[in-house]
């Protein structure tokens, strides 16, 4: 078994300071999100994957996928978005197993209505406290860091 290699201060530092960074800007995004649109961030999430395909249809399964859920944490949430007429399910004809998730007339005008405010505040929080150089090393790290992970574990929903 290999020795543990501790994280150095400088180390220690920069972790902390994503964490806490992470964890105080989803509160206030969310926050944001809930009070201007009544919908969540994961809402949001689910939306925007729709939103981005031509056809505003995906697959369970690819849902789950872009998201890193488990199938059936996304089958609980999806019921409940269908409850609220922002989703709908459409049974898929050349597989009787599967189903996609469309978005509904509901479901696009919520996003199109949430997006604006949704966009000022990342600006407002995140990109006007950033420099060019900021940005361009940020996506940098991101890259590599995703990358890293996603060559050596398995998608929860896979």
């Amino acid at each position: 078994m290999a020795e543990t290699r501790w994280l150095d201060d400088g180390e220690q530092d920069a972790w902390r300071g994503y964490l806490r960074m992470n964890t105080v800007l989803g509160a206030a995004l969310s926050r944001q999100m809930q009070t201007e649109s009544m919908l969540s961030m994961q809402d949001f999430e689910v939306l925007v994957h729709l939103t981005d395909v031509d056809d505003a249809r995906l697959r369970v399964s690819e849902l789950a996928k872009a998201m890193r859920w488990e199938k059936s944490r996304l089958s609980h949430h999806l019921s409940r978005m269908q409850k609220r007429g922002l989703i709908g399910r459409e049974e898929c004809s050349s597989d009787g197993r599967g189903a996609f998730i469309v978005l509904t007339p509901e479901g696009r005008a919520a996003i199109e209505a949430a997006a604006p405010s949704h966009v000022d505040a990342v600006r407002r929080h995140f990109f006007d406290v950033l420099t060019d150089d900021d940005i361009k090393a940020l996506s940098s790290i991101a890259d590599r860091v995703i990358a890293r992970v996603e060559a050596t574990d398995i998608c929860p929903s896979e």
